[in-house]
C-alpha cells in the first residue's frame, strides 16, 4: 500500500525540483503551472493543491534553494581541504551549474527582483547574505594562515568574488562550452590572488 504522506512529499518535491530546474534556465516571468504540468505529467489544480499560488511556490523554492546551497557550502568547510582548495570547490558550484544550462537561482531572480513579492525578496537577500557571510569566513581563515592577503577585508571580498562568480556564470552562458568560459573567466583571477600571499 502506497503511503500517501511519502507521495505527497514526492509530488512536491517532482514540483520543487521542476521549478528550480526552470527558473535556474529560463527566469521567474518566463515558466508557468502549465510548464510544469506537462514536464511532470500531472493536471495544474494538483500543483495549486500544493503550491497554491506562483508566489508561495517561488519563496518555498528560494527556502529549498537556500537551503541545498548550505548544505554544499558545509560539505566544503567540513572536508580536509585546504583553504585554497575550498576556495576552489566553492567557485565550483557555480560553474557546475552550467553543465545542466543552469546559473545560481537567487541571481537569476534578482533580473526579476522589483515584480518579486516581497517575501520572495527577503528570501533572496537572506541567501546573499547568508552566503556572503560563509565566504567572508572562508577567507577569514585563508588570512589567519597566511594563504591570501586580508585586503580590504575579508566582506568586502567576499562580495566581489560573488559578483565575480554571478558575473562569469553570466558570461559563459552565452558560449558553447559554457563550463569551460567560466573557467577561463574566474580559475586565473583566482590563481592571481591566490599566489600573493
Amino acid at each position: 500500500m502506497v503511503d500517501n504522506k511519502s507521495m505527497e512529499k514526492s509530488t512536491s518535491q517532482q514540483i520543487l525540483d521542476v521549478a528550480q530546474d526552470m527558473v535556474r534556465s529560463r527566469g521567474y516571468s518566463a515558466f508557468s503551472y502549465a510548464d510544469i504540468s506537462e514536464r511532470i505529467g500531472i493536471r495544474k489544480a494538483s500543483i495549486h493543491y500544493h503550491f497554491p499560488s506562483k508566489d508561495e511556490l517561488v519563496l518555498k523554492l528560494v527556502q529549498y534553494y537556500r537551503e541545498a546551497f548550505s548544505r554544499s557550502c558545509d560539505r566544503i568547510v567540513q572536508s580536509v581541504a585546504s583553504p585554497q582548495q575550498q576556495l576552489m570547490q566553492f567557485a565550483n558550484l557555480y560553474r557546475d551549474g552550467l553543465r545542466q544550462g543552469q546559473i545560481c537561482l537567487c541571481a537569476m531572480l534578482t533580473a526579476d527582483f522589483a515584480v518579486l513579492p516581497q517575501a520572495v525578496q527577503d528570501e533572496v537577500q537572506a541567501f546573499f547574505q547568508q552566503t556572503e557571510a560563509w565566504l567572508a569566513a572562508l577567507l577569514q581563515r585563508g588570512c589567519e594562515a597566511k594563504v591570501w592577503p586580508c585586503y580590504p577585508s575579508p566582506e568586502v571580498e567576499a562580495k566581489g568574488l560573488i559578483a565575480l562568480l554571478q558575473g562569469a556564470q553570466l558570461l559563459a552562458r552565452g558560449v558553447e562550452d559554457s563550463p569551460a568560459a567560466f573557467e577561463q573567466i574566474v580559475y586565473p583571477f583566482l590563481a592571481s590572488r591566490l599566489s600573493k600571499a
